[in-house]
């Protein structure tokens, strides 16, 4: 009998009408995961992994810092493995995703929006040393990445038929991009692999660049062959685009790597592109994306 963890994955790759008929767009669908999001696959990777190497054990409360769906991820699936989980996020976060959170289990412990995610992430470190809670720590934790490479990396060579010429996604903790680049390379190293960054003074959910002092120890630049930045309004174009045309609905970070990937599709000759579509819209309803 099937339990919710088993669909996990394997999310639509659809063909996006493009101007270029020379070049193949594909958006990954990863908003039809049981959580909603792309980050299925690293959270439940890092709990079920973590409880079989002895790193936690059944009745821990763990805690972790969150943009959102990495955090709705972790309370759907802790509470599958007998885990408590506090998650600490900036309060501008979409009251859809800190109710989904609760909604799952979650203690949803919520910092101020002017300090940024960086200080979300000093606050649970602080909280898991001073009430003995286990960090997970998403943005250094070597199975985050590991969850793309067995997975996101190998169902988009297949659904290609080994024929995709580039990647492109969002750039938050990074394990996306990580993990999919090296399974990719390890097939082609021709396969080119570009990351979105926000452009300077732009807040893009999702999209981050982070100080050097807090850069996820995760993130190997030498696997990315281009980082393109994007602007936030870009991104919220991007988002509008794909709902509108084409019946995708995402967040903003899905939007701005759908911008990259359109651009790059009129700057090529031929070729098979394909980007994350990292969530679903309807969790920021409430926000301005879809005013």
């Amino acid at each position: 009998m099937s339990t919710i963890t088993d669909y996990i994955g394997n999310s639509p790759l659809i063909k996006i009408t493009d101007p270029n008929d020379r070049v193949q767009l594909y958006a990954k669908l990863e908003g039809n995961n049981p959580g909603g999001s792309v980050k299925d696959r690293a959270a439940f990777n890092m709990l079920a992994k973590g409880l079989e190497s002895g790193q936690y054990r059944s009745g821990d409360h763990l805690i972790e810092a969150t943009s959102g769906n990495t955090g709705i991820a972790l309370a759907l699936y802790a509470k599958q493995l007998n885990l408590s989980i506090s998650l600490v996020m900036p309060d501008n976060a979409t009251p859809e995703r800190i109710k989904t959170m609760r909604a799952y289990g979650a203690d949803v412990i919520l910092t101020p929006a002017e300090k940024t995610i960086e200080y979300s992430r000093e606050y649970a470190n602080q909280l898991s040393q001073d009430r003995g809670y286990k960090l997970i720590n998403q943005f250094d934790n070597e199975l985050n990445w590991q969850a793309h490479y067995a997975s996101t990396g190998p169902e988009i060579w297949k659904d290609t038929n080994g024929s995709v010429t580039h990647f492109v996604s969002a750039m938050g903790t990074t394990g996306t991009i990580m993990g999919t680049s090296r399974f990719l390379k390890e097939k082609d190293s021709s396969i080119q692999i570009i990351g979105a960054q926000p452009k300077s003074g732009d807040s893009i959910p999702g999209i981050r660049k982070w100080s050097e002092v807090m850069r996820p120890g995760i993130l190997d630049y030498n696997r990315i062959d281009t980082i393109e930045e994007v602007s936030r309004e870009e991104a919220i174009l991007g988002a509008r685009i794909l709902a509108m045309k084409h019946g995708i609905m995402g967040g903003m970070s899905s939007g701005g790597a759908f911008h990259l990937a359109s651009k790059l599709s009129q700057q090529l000759s031929s070729g098979v592109i394909v980007f994350i579509v990292c969530d679903r819209g309807d969790r920021y309803l409430s926000s301005e994306l879809y005013n």
